[in-house]
């Protein structure tokens, strides 16, 4: 082989991994991610509302559902859903904050360090919600626990506009429209680092699950 040659294969080589749109958010992450924000969004909404309580209740059901199917997609979901993928030690979480405040942070293609701790925040807060939610509607104990039930709502509320201008921010320094990608599930990256399915048949059953928990809502 001619020195010309190897030139040929190494170029070819680079540009087969140069970055392109590659998917990385499956259609199961994507639904969810979607779906919680709307449904947490109603059930806020119409939480101080007499008329509009079954909504609330149902919005509920639907955030605990929600809630724990992530949790089972994020042990047995595509690569980047999966939290051994995306939670990280406290080393890493310092230096994505540090290297944000300097404006050049390490990329990763799904979820920072930083964004780890608020998916995880997020899932436990919206789950402690929807239970204290639960007993508070059963009267399994007094007045106290809707005051518990309010607070975590509230502390949720504020996590939600502290990720959200988090997002906006880190869209800014890695010039990436996140916002658009947790949408349509595609980044910029190598082609070896995209994943193969969008896991519509995951999808479509996750849209039977939130059905369902309206339904019992219901019932």
């Amino acid at each position: 082989m001619t020195t010309h040659d190897q030139q040929r294969i190494t170029a070819a080589n680079a540009s087969d991994s140069s970055p392109r749109k590659i998917l990385v958010w499956d259609m199961p992450v994507r639904l969810f991610h979607w779906s919680l924000a709307l449904a947490f969004t109603t059930a806020f909404i119409t939480s101080e509302s007499e008329r509009w309580q079954l909504i609330h209740i149902a919005s509920g059901y639907v955030v605990a559902a929600l809630i724990v199917f992530r949790l089972l997609w994020g042990l047995v979901g595509s690569r980047y859903a999966r939290f051994s993928q995306f939670v990280r030690g406290q080393a890493a979480i310092r230096e994505y904050l540090l290297g944000m405040l300097s404006l050049r942070p390490p990329h990763y293609t799904g979820h920072n360090p930083a964004g780890a701790l608020a998916v995880l925040a997020l899932l436990g807060l919206g789950l402690l919600t929807a239970a204290t939610g639960w007993m508070t509607f059963n009267e399994v104990a007094g007045d106290w626990l809707e005051d518990i039930h309010e607070g975590v709502a509230s502390a949720m509320l504020g996590l939600v506009f502290v990720h959200v201008a988090a997002v906006l921010w880190s869209s800014l320094v890695h010039r990436e429209n996140l916002v658009a990608a947790m949408w349509h599930g595609y980044k910029q990256g190598r082609p070896e680092d995209g994943i193969a399915r969008r896991h519509l048949p995951v999808a479509v059953g996750l849209l039977a699950l939130i059905g369902g928990a309206i339904a019992l809502a219901l019932v």
